[in-house]
């Protein structure tokens, strides 16, 4: 199962920017694409995604060196490479890096070809790709625990400029029995959802990640039109579908208080908190990501305190995917739950050591999409193979976010009786 050839090139995500994919081949004739997500509120703390900074060709985004890096550096001494090595192939373009955040050949270059080893590996196996990732977490194939998919329905933030402060309002359909009906109950309610706009004047325009983006008058008002879809949909609020929020505190953090522009105040820290405080008494919410600013780890300690017991407390910006900052947060007390995103972090088994590391600590993982994202549905595979239990993967519309969708479904009536839905720990 040797590799072959490597042969890399600039593709453009669902943003309309350039990104890297990759061809792999193998000797035995194995032959598969991969291609690289990348956000838009990044964490400061993540690893490069390079990019070539030249002001005339994609503005500046084109992806021309991490691609030059894969073709001209790391290929050639990648070529004749056992593709079942998952962890060698990763440390060898760790070393041939040799930075702390992947500057020198782009996290984006040296993901591209982690994944691209993931799926030839299991080709040239005849293993489906999800049975595959789960033998390198060293998990049971007997059983696969589908995860429940939080849904973007509603857009503010960077996501959809004009909206709420907040970036995300999402669906969470914790009573569902499978992802066949999880699927089915999110695009019921995102459907609903944009009947209730309509009825009212607002615009049904969608934002990066297919959530409705609307002007709304606060960032509370996203929160009760979702309890209005809910119930048009015909579901129960707090039973079946639960809330969850990411506010991505860190882009209207500024001067050590919190900006809602919209509503027109400035909040320290404890004022944060308490208004989650507030909102988790009022609504169904059971997860709140980024509620705080990406430094702000006594605020993050503060929050797990007050509501950690019935909340899901997510780290995102905050760890970035990072086994160095994981373990920073457990010391601290500083969460219960980690965002996994395979581009924050750079490649396959540094992601696999940051879910272990967090599992160790009794936290929940939820795998993630980015906002540019791209056809490439790995991380569907990725999420069943890995066990966590949670997906994070936009909403029911836009087909870079439908197809991840769309996999996890395949997947499931692929098991059969193999397949088994996860089930939420924190109830409300």
């Amino acid at each position: 199962m040797t590799i072959k050839s490597i042969n890399a090139q600039e593709i453009l995500d669902s943003r309309g920017n350039p990104t890297v994919a990759v061809v792999l081949r193998l000797a035995d004739g194995t032959e598969v694409f991969s291609a690289v997500p990348s956000g838009a509120s990044t964490g400061i703390y993540e690893a490069l995604e390079l990019r070539d900074e030249d002001n005339g060709r994609y503005l500046g985004k084109g992806v021309l060196k991490a691609v030059a890096n894969i073709n001209d550096v790391i290929a050639p001494k990648l070529v004749g490479m056992d593709v079942t090595k998952q962890a060698e192939i990763d440390q060898m373009m760790l070393d041939l890096d040799g930075t702390k955040g992947k500057s020198k050949l782009g996290a984006n270059a040296i993901l591209a070809i982690s994944m691209a080893c993931v799926k030839a590996a299991a080709l040239s196996k005849k293993m489906p790709l999800y049975a595959y990732i789960a033998e390198l977490f060293g998990n049971s194939t007997e059983e696969f625990t589908m995860p429940i998919p939080m849904s973007n329905v509603l857009n503010g933030g960077k996501h959809a400029l004009g909206g709420a402060d907040m970036q995300e309002f999402m669906i969470f359909p914790v009573g569902a029995p499978s992802i066949v009906e999880a699927v089915r109950w999110n695009a019921e309610i995102f459907h609903n959802l944009g009947k209730l706009l309509k009825k009212r004047g607002f615009q049904q325009t969608v934002g990066d990640e297919g959530g409705y983006a609307p002007k709304l008058d606060s960032n509370e008002a996203p929160l009760d039109l979702i309890l209005e879809a809910i119930a048009a949909a015909g579901y129960k609020a707090g039973e079946q579908i639960c809330i969850a929020l990411d506010p991505a505190s860190s882009e209207f953090y500024a001067d050590g208080l919190y900006d809602l522009k919209m509503e027109g105040r400035k909040l320290n820290s404890q004022e944060m908190v308490e208004l989650y405080k507030v909102w988790t008494q009022k609504y169904p919410i059971v997860s709140i990501e980024d509620g705080l600013s990406q430094d702000d780890w006594d605020g993050f300690a503060m929050m797990e305190k007050e509501i950690g017991s019935k909340v899901q407390i997510m780290g995102d910006d905050l760890f970035v995917t990072n086994p160095e900052r994981i373990q920073t947060g457990i010391e601290k007390n500083a969460a219960n739950s980690v965002l996994i995103k395979l581009n924050q972090i750079g490649s396959v088994s540094e992601t696999i050591a940051a879910i272990k590391l967090a599992q160790s600590a009794g936290w929940t993982c939820i795998v993630s999409h980015r906002s540019g994202e791209t056809e490439d549905a790995f991380i569907a595979d990725f999420v069943v193979g890995a066990g966590t239990g949670q997906i994070k993967t936009g909403s029911m519309c836009r087909s870079e976010r439908v197809a991840k969708y769309n996999r996890l479904m395949m997947i499931e009536r692929e098991l059969g009786s193999k397949a088994k839905m996860a089930s939420f720990p924190y109830k409300r």
